[in-house]
């Protein structure tokens, strides 16, 4: 079994057979195909959202800004260290 890499988790192959193979160990069937630094590879299931198990809004979610802070200024406190120095003996 060759794999030429992973994407999103998922092994890509050189071969139909070995991603035809890896997918009537999972929940699909078919292949779908990926062009990795100019080589076709076949991934197991018809799509790319069966084999990984995303969503087809899943990319937006999991590259989405974080949420927004509250409008309220961070409460800040500020200690000064201006002191007399020195325990006078």
């Amino acid at each position: 079994m060759a794999i030429l890499t992973t994407i999103d988790g998922e092994p890509l192959f050189t071969t139909t057979q070995e991603a035809l193979n890896w997918a009537a160990g999972t929940n699909c069937t078919g292949y779908h195909t990926h062009n990795h630094k100019g080589q076709i590879g076949y991934m197991a299931c018809t799509n790319h959202q069966q084999a990984t198990g995303m969503s087809l809004n899943s990319n937006a979610s999991r590259f989405a800004p974080p949420p927004m802070r509250s409008n309220t200024p961070p409460i800040v406190s500020s200690s000064s260290s201006r002191g007399g120095g020195g325990g006078g003996y």
